[in-house]
């Protein structure tokens, strides 16, 4: 066993001096850790923020006025007045995301139980925004004019002159009160560049051993084809584990100033669970194929699996039952489960054992496959 061992520890340092001597790779593991992470969380944002508005005003009245004072930031730009004819000539040019259209009347309309009609033109090529501040201007101006309508009606208000609601709704935002998409993303891209780099870094490295030649020097010497594996699966985990977490603490809680609720300590053991099935997986893949060419080919849809449908870009209870329960055969879907308890919601081991138990079913599962792929492709080396 300790022979075993030895072999493991003096393969994995001839891995990491490898990775030491390929720039590229070392160029490519640093900066998806770092500015990739930073650029993802803060360059696709989905709520709404500062969004550009124009408000045709036809009505000029008080209720058309409080309207136009009800919308402010951060979510919106204050409204800039224009007139009907620029509706269509701003909206062509990109110059606003939402237009609001105040028709004539409307006052007089509101308070006449008319239910006269407002119009909220809005930009759709920037769909998330469009849909989220769509939703937050009807919300705003359906508060404003009920506001106004109870209180001219002699309504019952407060003496501040809003309307007394019959429950009093709190509405309390847990883990992102200030639902900040970069909280989300950022922590979720740190995952998937774990996913890419463990399973590309361990496939290239086979790759890379078998282009050289070195792989038959493997072979002359006395080390089995699991001391092998192990020995590029610890080196390329170490290095993406040691990248993880100074992205999380550096890039993610430093820079992005995310707070981290739960413990890395646990994360990082999970992480480690993790990277151990990703880079046999990686392997796995290595095997069957010839060259880094056809490697990437087959990476590129694996890859696009694990992070469209693992949870970490949308949430798993949107896609189909079906779907679902396919995908928990990849271990990609319990990582990002247990990430999310564990750095959003402080969860304890009490709490997230059960997915680091099917990880390590998983990981072991992985292994053993990619054990026999890869003796049989020693075999045909021999």
């Amino acid at each position: 066993m300790l022979r075993k061992l030895l072999h493991i520890l003096a393969l994995g340092l001839k891995e990491l001096n490898s990775i030491r001597a390929d720039p590229i790779l070392l160029a490519l593991t640093i900066y998806t850790f770092s500015y990739a992470v930073y650029a993802v969380a803060t360059g696709a944002k989905t709520e709404v923020d500062h969004v550009s508005t124009a408000i045709v005003d036809e009505d000029r009245s008080e209720l058309s006025r409080l309207i136009r004072q009800a919308i402010l930031p951060p979510w919106f730009q204050p409204p800039v007045e224009i007139p009907a004819t620029e509706i269509g000539p701003s909206m062509d040019a990109s110059r606003y995301v939402f237009v609001i259209e105040i028709p004539p009347k409307f006052e007089q309309d509101v308070i006449s139980n008319r239910y006269p009609s407002l119009q909220i033109n809005m930009d759709a090529t920037a769909v998330a925004q469009a849909g989220n501040g769509g939703a937050d201007l009807q919300q705003i101006i359906n508060q404003v004019v009920q506001t106004y309508a109870t209180r001219a009606a002699g309504g019952p208000t407060t003496p501040s002159g809003t309307e007394i609601q019959p429950v009093n709704l709190a509405l309390r935002v847990m883990f992102n009160p200030n639902l900040k998409s970069e909280w989300f993303t950022s922590v979720m891209q740190v995952i998937n560049n774990i996913t890419m780099l463990s399973i590309i870094l361990t496939g290239a490295a086979l790759i890379r051993e078998r282009e050289h030649g070195t792989i038959e020097h493997l072979l002359a010497m006395p080390v089995t084809p699991s001391e092998i594996m192990l020995s590029k699966i610890w080196a390329n985990g170490l290095v993406i584990l040691v990248a993880a977490i100074l992205s999380v603490k550096l890039v993610v809680q430093l820079w992005l100033q995310v707070p981290i609720a739960g413990s890395l300590v646990l994360f990082l053991a999970g992480a480690v669970v993790y990277a151990f099935s990703v880079t046999s997986m990686g392997i796995l893949l290595a095997t069957f194929t010839t060259s880094m060419g056809q490697f990437g080919l087959l990476v590129i849809p694996v890859l696009v699996i694990l992070q469209m449908l693992s949870g970490s870009a949308t949430p798993m209870e949107t896609m189909p039952v079906w779907l679902q329960g396919a995908m928990q055969i990849f271990p990609t879907p319990h990582f990002v489960s247990f990430s999310q308890a564990v750095l959003y919601r402080a969860a304890g081991i009490d709490v997230v054992w059960p997915e680091l138990l099917v990880m390590a079913i998983i990981s072991a599962v992985y292994f053993v496959i990619s054990g026999v792929r890869f003796r049989k492709t020693l075999v045909v080396l021999q």
